[in-house]
């Protein structure tokens, strides 16, 4: 059975804060533990272009980010650890998947809708100051995940929509070409903190409100004692609801410890005392962390060896499917695959049925089964979203004719098509992918 590959990038324009390291860099570190996961961390520096023009402010950041998630525990033999620019392959499937991805897609872009939201309002052009880099930012990280034929991303609700998009240009470019990408799913984690800043809003360069991960001890005290809090005095009890020193304060301790500060604030704890509290808890955990951060940013050239070496893993699986692919689209050699010319396909995929997900004008996601020469076995209802689609054609996959009475609300009749010919068509499927 082949392992779960789970896939996480980092944009490389700040300095890691406690809110990346409580929000991803913590869980996924104990995720790349799991047996039977392949874990792909990458450093976005392709994507930092998009938003930053400061060249050593992108190269002093992918050093931290790389720096912090190794400090933080993060095993490069174990995992695939590399930075996006290394791996050639990756732009180049940009430009295979933007020759199959609609523009009217990527107009509904969350980040293009709302640059164009905000000149619209300031009365300038819909289009102004926006680059190609920033409409094609979705394209560009669908081929970071379809590369590797990633399953789960874990993501925030707001990337939700461009784990939707990469599925769509997966699923345009299999129903030209053939059965080449895996559908990857979003993970939404919900109980990954979120962690508020220094004045309550959410932790975010954006906010200039940060905490540095790594921030020099004294230096964390002192940003930890401009936590904004309330007016009220040593001995009023004090609300532990919407309190930002508190939320930090409970994603480091235990249930024991945040159940103590609890008790502490309804007694009237002094704010001084309770932040003094949050910085030894920070501190403990950090401490180790931050020792061995200090003697890996003092040696970039080994950082650098990590990078490569790990870019040198990934392109050891990108590489062969790259070449999958342009064979696939008809990038070929003129010599031995002349004769091959007019074939639409290579034998071995035109040999078993396919599955073929798609959108019609309702706005519904559909699938149907063909045969090996093209014709429709099986053909489903509608779906509101291509992840339901998707899920539906996994079922059928793995159980193969079992599926079927399950999912018959599911499913249309296809004038002239046995349930004897449907079933065959699965069972090769289901053998296919066991061999």
């Amino acid at each position: 059975m082949n392992p779960l590959r789970v896939l996480t990038g980092i944009t490389t324009t700040g300095t890691p804060h406690l809110g990346n390291y409580v929000g991803a860099i913590r869980p996924a570190v104990a995720a790349s533990r799991n047996a039977g996961t392949d874990s792909f961390y990458f450093l976005a520096d392709y994507h930092a272009l998009i938003k930053c023009d400061e060249p050593a402010r992108i190269q002093r950041s992918t050093l931290e980010i790389a720096a912090s998630w190794l400090a933080a525990g993060l095993d490069p033999e174990r995992v695939f650890f590399y930075r996006q620019s290394d791996i050639p392959e990756i732009p180049e499937l940009t430009w295979l998947l933007a020759c199959v991805t609609g523009k009217g897609l990527l107009n509904r872009a969350h980040a293009y809708k709302a640059a164009v939201d905000k000149n619209t309002a300031a009365g300038t052009e819909p289009d102004t100051d926006v680059t190609a880099g920033l409409f094609m930012y979705p394209v560009l990280m669908a081929a970071d995940i379809l590369m590797f034929k990633s399953h789960r991303i874990p993501v925030g609700r707001d990337q939700i929509q461009h784990i939707e998009m990469a599925r769509d240009m997966a699923q345009s470019f299999n129903h030209l070409y053939g059965e080449h990408f895996a559908m990857p799913e979003a993970a939404i984690e919900e109980s990954v903190a979120t962690l508020p800043g220094l004045d309550g809003r959410k932790m975010s360069k954006s906010y200039d409100n940060t905490i540095p991960l790594f921030a020099p001890r004294e230096q964390l005290r002192k940003l930890i004692a401009g936590i904004v809090t309330d007016s009220r005095a040593p001995g009023e009890p004090k609300d532990t609801e919407g309190s930002a020193l508190f939320q930090i304060y409970q994603a480091f301790a235990s249930a024991e410890e945040t159940e103590a500060l609890r008790s502490a604030y309804a007694e009237g704890i002094a704010w001084g005392d309770a932040k003094e509290r949050l910085f030894e808890r920070i501190d403990r955990e950090v401490a180790p962390m931050r020792e061995r951060y200090e003697a890996l940013m003092a040696d970039p050239a080994r950082m650098e060896a990590t990078l490569l070496a790990g870019a040198a893993k990934a392109r050891q699986l990108a590489t062969p499917f790259m070449a999958e692919l342009r064979q696939a689209v008809g990038l070929r050699g003129l010599g031995a695959q002349a004769a091959a010319a007019g074939a639409a396909r290579p034998a071995i995929k035109a040999a078993l049925p396919s599955f073929k997900q798609y959108r019609e004008k309702d706005g519904q996601f559909y699938f149907k089964l063909v045969d090996a020469k093209g014709h429709l076995l099986l053909q489903s209802a509608g779906f509101a979203s291509p992840r339901d689609a998707g899920q539906a054609i996994a079922r059928l996959q793995g159980e193969g004719k079992g599926a079927l009475d399950g999912l018959a609300d599911q499913l249309r009749p296809v004038p002239d098509v046995g349930r004897a010919d449907i079933e065959a068509a699965l069972q090769a499927l289901k053998n296919a992918a066991e061999a």
